[in-house]
């Protein structure tokens, strides 16, 4: 009976004196721990910082599903550098409930932004019919002298109003319903003359998390910036499950000589970009080496050992001193045949003493759609 009434006294806040009860409401949320920013460690690349960015994601003010605010907070807590809206010029199904202004979900979250410290690069998506298909535009003006019907007449024209602005242009998914749409699936003729005309200058191989492998190809053989985004519409948590095994969402790595946005327009007018997806890599050999050259380090030799026939095996540690993940497997020479060096970590390599160099594969990267970087560990 004593416990029952100590406990209705906490929860009702009984007067022990007068017997009388007053409700009191115990506000369960002041327990919570503040918000976090999770932090993606990633060393400098050849002096230049590596900048975590998504340069694709929609709200309420095209086809998406949620408030441009929602968009800033999630980059923020997900340790991202620079992120873009780009809602759809032509199609926004949302239009009897929110403006018709293609400016507002900018404006929207501008000062949130920079209150959060996060580059918001101001952009559009040129929905045109598939194929071509759809067109990314950053570092645009007023987005509302983009709007136009989906007219495919207007291709060509839409195109040529964001490159008069100076925009920095991409091609969004390629692969993107090539199931569907028979030739949707190529490098097309119109893309080839946006190509000529110098009218799109990257193009995005990585789309959530689907890898649209032609589209590597001609990237790196048009020397386009290769590009990764989410794409995302619904919230970043429905599509990666964060909370419970890690996997990070979709970015654009990339190597800025500076964080603003001036850097990272020279960035990826210089092609210093590699698209970052799960536990994978995808870009031009130089700069994926470049990160790879970065991140992980090997140790000198901590240890020998002579077995009965007198070989000797000697002891290296290799490191991962960056958030990213890298598979190895073995290619030439007598060593550790497989490692997998997880985000920020260390495994032992061991080699046949009179080794002097290691050849891997490192299959956690795509250098082309069928090719993985090659590295070389000088054991000397």
């Amino acid at each position: 009976m004593k416990k029952a009434a100590i406990i209705t006294c906490f929860v009702l806040g009984v007067s022990t004196l007068y017997g009388q009860t007053e409700e009191t409401v115990i506000r369960l949320d002041e327990f919570k721990l503040p918000s976090k920013r999770n932090i993606i460690h990633i060393p400098n690349v050849n002096g230049h910082q590596v900048l975590k960015c998504d340069f694709h994601m929609h709200t309420v003010f095209s086809d998406g599903h949620v408030w441009p605010n929602v968009r800033v907070q999630e980059a923020w807590q997900e340790g991202l550098d620079a992120i873009s809206l780009t809602e759809h010029m032509e199609y926004q199904p949302n239009k009897d409930n929110v403006s018709t202004d293609h400016n507002r979900s900018y404006e929207l979250a501008v000062n949130l932004a920079k209150e959060n410290n996060l580059l918001l690069i101001k952009g559009t998506e040129v929905t045109r019919n598939t194929p071509p298909g759809h067109f990314n535009a950053l570092f645009i003006g007023d987005a509302n002298k983009y709007v136009d019907v989906r007219d495919e007449n207007l291709d060509q024209e839409s195109l040529d109003r964001v490159n008069k602005d100076g925009a920095f242009v991409f091609w969004n998914h390629p692969g993107w319903k090539a199931s569907q749409i028979k030739g949707s699936y190529e490098w097309l003729p119109f893309i080839e003359k946006q190509y000529q005309e110098k009218k799109i200058q990257g193009i995005e191989v990585v789309n959530g998390l689907g890898f649209h492998s032609k589209a590597l190809d001609w990237g790196l053989d048009r020397n386009l910036t290769i590009i990764g985004n989410t794409d995302m519409h619904n919230l970043m948590a429905h599509s990666y499950d964060l909370g419970r095994n890690g996997v990070h969402r979709t970015m654009t790595l990339v190597m800025a000589k500076e964080r603003s946005p001036e850097g990272i327009r020279e960035a990826l007018n210089s092609g210093r970009t590699v698209a970052w997806s799960s536990k994978y890599l995808f870009g031009k050999e130089e700069h994926i080496k470049a990160i790879y050259d970065a991140c992980v380090s090997l140790s000198p030799v901590y240890h020998e050992k002579s077995n009965a026939k007198g070989a000797v095996t000697k002891y290296y540690e290799i490191r991962n001193n960056s958030d990213l993940y890298f598979e190895l497997k073995l290619k030439e020479g007598k060593g550790t045949k497989s490692i997998i060096l997880y985000p920020e970590s260390a495994q032992i390599l061991t080699t046949d003493a009179k080794q002097k160099a290691l050849t891997y594969e490192v299959v956690s990267t795509y250098i082309r759609s069928d090719k993985h970087l090659s590295v070389t560990i000088n054991l000397n």
